[in-house]
């Protein structure tokens, strides 16, 4: 019998959540929408075929047709939508962040665990991304020894006018603190954030520096610039012991053409994503089936706050910030 799925959030990122869904993955279907803007929620309940119109995000959670719940909505939204689904019992998909302040996504933490079990799976998808996974194979197996550094690149062709340089560090760089904490399986204990002069294309934002400090002593290197101009560019590169491995560029075709050898860069990260997007949907309804978790744990986007929050500071200051440690309960154990 298929999952059915509720969509409470059907923007950007919502409809393609929803054309995931309507290409077909087995064992869901998308049953009912929500959204601020109920024409878009039509629109998009109308190209889906499936989905009903709910007016509001509470009503969805509890309908009785919905068996698990995919959130796509604003971010301040997440946590009480969140703790609602936990509420109702029900599996569900949260965009990032899991909540929009530290605090937020420990009480999503607190709650989950008192219920007793994993129902939340946090929207990192790079986690399913054929490179990163690659990545994260390589550390598990040691096939290089063990990792001495990390470096990654995030770059946006022109970022929102509303992102400012904080924004850069807690919307963008969140990504690379969540990855890098994933691949090389452990947390970070200190951050240090430089900020470049702004371009001058875009001076009301800096592009930052992260250098992140894991708790064995790897180095994370993290670069975000919100305006390079010429497209959407992830990189990485993990330096080991014995070698290294780097994320090859995703299109699968090299062009030559007007004095120019080399690939086409994607204009966003739906584009440089689509895979990892698919794969995330795939196994969030396997791990449903299964009961087996998949993807980021609500733990692991409370990490991801907490290091943002430590990064935040470290950009205000200037200085390097000591992140706490905290144990992992046991009720998140891989």
């Amino acid at each position: 019998m298929d999952i059915k799925i509720g969509l409470i959030g059907c923007g950007v990122m919502g409809a393609d959540h929803a054309a995931i869904l309507h290409a077909g993955v087995a064992g869901a279907r998308l049953v009912a929408v929500q959204d601020a803007d109920r024409a878009r929620a039509e629109a998009l309940a109308a190209l889906s075929g499936t989905a009903v119109v709910i007016g509001n995000a509470t009503d969805l959670i509890a309908h009785t047709d919905v068996d698990a719940v995919l959130i796509a909505a604003p971010d301040p939204t997440h946590a009480p939508l969140v703790l609602a689904c936990l509420a109702a019992g029900k599996p569900v998909l949260c965009e990032k962040p899991l909540a929009d302040t530290a605090q937020g996504c420990r009480d999503v933490v607190e709650a989950e665990i008192a219920g007793g079990k994993r129902l939340v799976q946090v929207g990192f998808m790079r986690r399913f991304d054929p490179g990163y996974r690659a990545l994260r194979q390589c550390v598990a197996t040691e096939r290089l020894g063990a990792p001495l550094m990390l470096h990654c690149i995030h770059r946006n062709k022109i970022a929102p006018d509303y992102i400012t340089s904080d924004q850069v560090i807690a919307n963008s760089g969140v990504h690379e603190m969540d990855i890098a904490r994933h691949l090389l399986g452990e947390d970070f204990a200190a951050v240090t954030v430089i900020s470049a002069c702004p371009s001058r294309l875009m001076p009301n934002r800096q592009p930052q520096l992260l250098i992140l400090e894991s708790a064995s002593g790897v180095v994370v290197s993290v670069e975000i610039t919100p305006d390079a101009q010429y497209g959407y560019d992830v990189q990485g590169e993990l330096v080991c012991e014995g070698g290294t491995i780097s994320l090859a560029p995703a299109p699968p075709v090299a062009l030559r053409h007007a004095g120019m050898d080399g690939f086409t860069v994607e204009a966003d990260w739906r584009q440089r994503f689509a895979e990892a997007y698919r794969a995330q949907m795939v196994e969030w309804i396997g791990s449903i089936q299964t009961g087996h978790p998949a993807g980021a744990s609500a733990w692991d986007g409370y990490m991801a706050s907490r290091t943002a929050v430590s990064a935040l500071e470290a950009w205000r200051t200037g200085q390097r910030v000591v992140i706490s440690t905290e144990v992992r309960p046991d009720f998140y154990a891989p």
